[in-house]
């Protein structure tokens, strides 16, 4: 599969993977997701579900493996009847059963392979999480590196406002402005300043979005790292994307499981074979046949080997709605396969032709910021010689402020739109983002652990929380430092 680099006006966003950036700094993109994959809650509670599908392999495995019982029970006879000559006053009675399933009808084989389907399925699940809060932390990231910049251009944009309506007044009380310029004036600061606001305000819940994401605020963000592995086009981002994206690959391995689900449901139509052994003590303590007692034994052991076979003839129709239903779920799920398919596809769509125009958008925002810092330095120019009014300076003022938040706009719709469009086709892996190989959680550890447990008694790590609250985070501001 052939990816392109990124076009020229995004070549500071596309021009080198994640994990080749250099070394995680305070309050960079690296760091952020670092923190995000090793304490996210939804990441957390993610792994905890997929440790749970690991368990489905043993118990499906569990019924065609022998099974121990025994039992133990004392009697004493308070009154064992007038007539009752034989029967013993006491007994002591101890058995044991190992049962052998032989063959079940392919139940436990398909059972088995069900749940280890499901187990693949689940490690793409966390995956998918991992994926979606990793994309959730980029634009967090963005959303706040963009808001803090807006903000400053709005403050920068209050400042020069007092500065002209000083100038204004000033100009004003020598005669040669009108009073509806100083108004002029005083509304556009005002106006200038409400704006302000309502950055800071955005700016205030950029950063509690980050706070929840990430578990701590932001600091001093740095610019992010460059991205890579971009494809040259749709058609190869469709096809990076149906080979590995997790959701993709997740509701394939769904409705595979679902198969083997329709085979051990019809199963239940055909015979049974196992293999019981029994052994049985019994001591009656010298009480049994009573005044003849001595020409009696007073204990017995018991042992038999039996092999049982069963075969359902008649179940009432059971078997045949069982194995529809589990074919009608099957169905289900490889539509679902589809829909999510098509899903992918749209996603996949939406995010390239969003970071390919990205670069046209980027290019046309920045010279509209040349072009209207030109016109308000000409502006300005003119209105000292008298050809402009103070309305004409503030509108230009207006149009390059507009035109440079609209470019911070731009560049940071590029990179979410470039992540997006990575994270559809399935490369925004831990390994893909370049984290150390001590940072990734291993899907598979828990399932190696667990394989093959024939231990009743083991119950595993008393479960505890691995993420951390929030609430002792200070409140996140609009503040620019």
């Amino acid at each position: 599969m052939a990816f392109g680099r990124a076009a020229s006006g995004l070549s500071l966003l596309a021009a080198g993977l994640l994990g080749a950036a250099p070394a995680a700094r305070a309050g960079d993109l690296i760091e952020a997701l670092a923190k995000a994959y090793a304490g996210n809650p939804d990441i957390e509670e993610a792994r905890a579900q997929l440790r749970a599908v690991d368990e489905t392999v043993q118990i499906a495995r569990a019924p065609g493996l022998p099974s121990i019982a025994t039992s133990v029970r004392y009697q004493y006879s308070v009154n064992p009847g007038l007539n009752n000559y034989t029967s013993p006053t006491r007994t002591f009675a101890a058995d044991a059963q190992v049962s052998i399933p032989i063959y079940q009808g392919g139940s436990v084989r398909n059972a088995i392979r069900a749940a280890r389907t499901r187990v693949n399925g689940g490690r793409h699940d966390l995956e998918a999480v991992e994926t979606n809060i990793f994309a959730e932390v980029v634009t967090a990231y963005m959303d706040v590196l963009r808001d803090e910049s807006v903000v400053d251009l709005n403050q920068r944009n209050v400042a020069a406002l007092s500065v002209n309506l000083k100038a204004t007044e000033a100009r004003f009380a020598h005669g040669e402005l009108t009073r509806t310029d100083v108004a002029q004036s005083v509304e556009r600061l005002n106006l200038a300043r409400g704006v302000l606001h309502t950055a800071e305000v955005n700016l205030a819940t950029s950063r509690e979005k980050y706070v929840q994401l990430v578990g701590s605020p932001p600091d001093q963000l740095t610019q992010p790292p460059p991205l890579a592995n971009l494809p040259a086009g749709a058609d190869d981002a469709v096809e990076a994307a149906m080979q590995t994206n997790p959701d993709l690959l997740s509701a394939q391995e769904s409705a595979k499981a679902a198969g083997f689900d329709a085979k051990v449901a019809g199963s239940a139509r055909l015979p049974k074979i196992a293999v019981v052994g029994t052994y049985e003590y019994d001591n009656y303590f010298n009480t049994y046949g009573q005044l003849y007692a001595p020409y009696y034994y007073q204990f017995d052991k018991i042992s038999q080997v039996t092999v049982q076979a069963s075969f359902p003839l008649f179940q009432g129709g059971q078997p045949a709605a069982e194995q529809r239903k589990a074919r009608a779920t099957q169905s289900a799920a490889l539509e679902h396969a589809n829909s999510v398919e098509r899903q992918v596809v749209q996603a996949t769509h939406a995010s390239f032709i969003a970071w390919r125009a990205s670069d046209n958008i980027i290019e046309a925002n920045h010279r509209a910021v040349e072009a209207a810092q030109q016109s308000l330095d000409g502006v300005r120019a003119e209105n000292k010689i008298g050809d402009r009014t103070i309305l004409d300076v503030l509108n230009a003022e207006q149009e390059l402020l507009n035109a440079q938040v609209q470019l911070v706009a731009a560049r940071h719709d590029a990179y979410v739109a470039a992540f997006n469009l990575l994270a559809a086709m399935g490369r925004v892996t831990p390994r893909d983002l370049g984290f150390d190989e001590s940072q990734i959680y291993d899907p598979a550890a828990n399932y190696r652990r667990v394989r093959g447990s024939i231990w009743d008694w083991g119950k595993g790590p008393k479960p505890v929380a691995v993420s951390s609250g929030t609430a002792a985070v200070t409140m996140q501001n609009g503040d620019v430092k």
